[in-house]
């Protein structure tokens, strides 16, 4: 099958509004946690989040287009063309019949569809906006994309919880791979911190509500641990064939090499306790990539600071990685940006990306307490990033609903 290789890559998270910014952000160990902003949240048990902070939209798109868009999707747009201009690609050199767009999110556009409702339902007279569904809808991000820039191949959206993004890249690694595309812009972008966000996920007892100390709430396999802190942001990748990147000449940032999808098959939200949907999803995707397990060199683990999902995915680490899974890195980049859901494998893909590129593990910050349940001998880089030459990393992803999706990228 074809090789597909990374051209472009954009970000935009709790943690630095840009490629660059997000890299120092990683590479200090900066918490994107603070009082929520976009709402009053006192009423809430949580009154926090990682934002987007100090963003100006308009400088990426009208004004009169940004009250036609949710932001999930206007998020989408920005890091769309952070990864286009950094590809390089010429629209007007190329057949855009053979650029596709897949995209993952997985809510949509909550916000939008909460304003609806609050104005109209105890209106005399209902007046929803007519851009009410298509403000809403998580597949709407992936069609202005592509009607932004011409592009006529594959298009629509991918929706399963947090493993969103994820399952976007594996799906456009497929179709490249099987010849029905030649370049897909791929990621994923969610912007859930709203009043029903935080009230929902906060009824299901998932998230921290350690309101005193935001910044120190996001602790993946701390002892203390009390959930997780929600985020918002977008991520994207530039995928192309291999040989179609060579041909104009384009920077290539690494290879997606393989990709994996399973389900627990066990409980709406919670883990399987051994990890066993996790561990088996690994398997697939080192085989799907053709490597052994003692070649990965770094994971960047789902890793949400909650008291089950992080025992569990080391668990199933330690299954699959044998001895080896103390011998390489571990970290969790959510206890920096918080849990982006439908985001998270697009800011985390390129989080590895840049660990590679740079030569550096990110860090996972706040850890104070080790918990027993946690084999000490994991290498999980508490708190401050460390230098390392990086050649193949991994990056797990897992959703409510039981849904896994691991991907692996290769320094060529």
């Amino acid at each position: 099958m074809r090789r597909v290789v990374v051209t472009g890559i954009g970000a935009l998270t709790p943690i630095g509004n840009n490629v660059n910014e997000y890299a120092e952000g990683l590479k200090l160990g900066k918490s994107g946690a603070a009082n929520i902003t976009h709402f009053d949240a006192t009423s809430f048990k949580t009154h926090f989040a990682c934002e987007v902070k100090d963003i100006d939209i308009q400088q990426f798109i009208e004004a009169r287009e940004v009250r036609r868009l949710d932001k999930f999707t206007q998020y989408a747009l920005v890091v769309a063309e952070e990864a286009m201009k950094d590809s390089g690609l010429d629209l007007e050199a190329i057949d855009l019949d053979r650029i596709g767009v897949i995209w993952g999110s997985g809510i949509g556009g909550l916000r939008s569809l909460e304003q609806e409702i609050e104005e109209n339902t105890n209106a005399e007279i209902p007046r929803y906006n007519p851009f009410m569904i298509p403000k809403m809808i998580a597949d709407i991000a992936p069609g202005h994309i592509s009607i932004k820039y011409g592009l006529r191949g594959v298009n629509f959206g991918t929706v399963s919880a947090c493993a969103s993004a994820t399952h976007a890249f594996i799906t456009a690694l497929d179709n490249i791979r099987l010849g029905r595309a030649d370049i897909i812009v791929s990621g994923g972008s969610e912007a859930a911190v709203t009043r029903a966000g935080i009230g929902g996920f906060g009824s299901m007892k998932a998230l921290s509500q350690r309101n005193d100390d935001p910044s120190t709430a996001s602790r993946p396999f701390d002892k203390d641990r009390d959930g997780f802190v929600l985020g918002e942001g977008a991520g994207c990748l530039i995928l192309e064939e291999y040989e179609h990147a060579k041909k104009r000449g384009a920077k290539i940032y690494a290879e997606l090499s393989g990709g994996g999808m399973t389900a627990d098959a066990y409980h709406i939200t919670a883990p399987h306790p051994e990890g066993m949907g996790a561990s088996q999803v690994m398997r697939l995707t080192l085989a799907d990539a053709q490597l052994n397990p003692e070649e990965i060199d770094y994971i960047n683990v789902h890793g949400t600071s909650t008291p089950l999902g992080d025992v569990a995915e080391l668990k199933a680490i330690s299954t699959v990685f044998g001895d080896h899974a103390f011998d390489l890195n571990i970290s969790s980049t959510k206890s920096m940006t918080g849990h982006l859901l439908g985001a998270s494998g697009a800011v985390e893909a390129v989080a590895a990306i840049l660990a590679m590129q740079d030569g550096f593990i990110p860090p996972t910050i706040n850890h104070f307490s080790n918990d027993p349940d946690i084999d000490s001998r994991f290498n999980l880089t508490f708190n401050e990033a460390q230098e390392k030459t990086l050649n193949i990393v991994l990056s797990n992803t897992f959703g409510f609903g039981g849904h896994n999706a691991c991907v692996i990228f290769k320094k060529l």
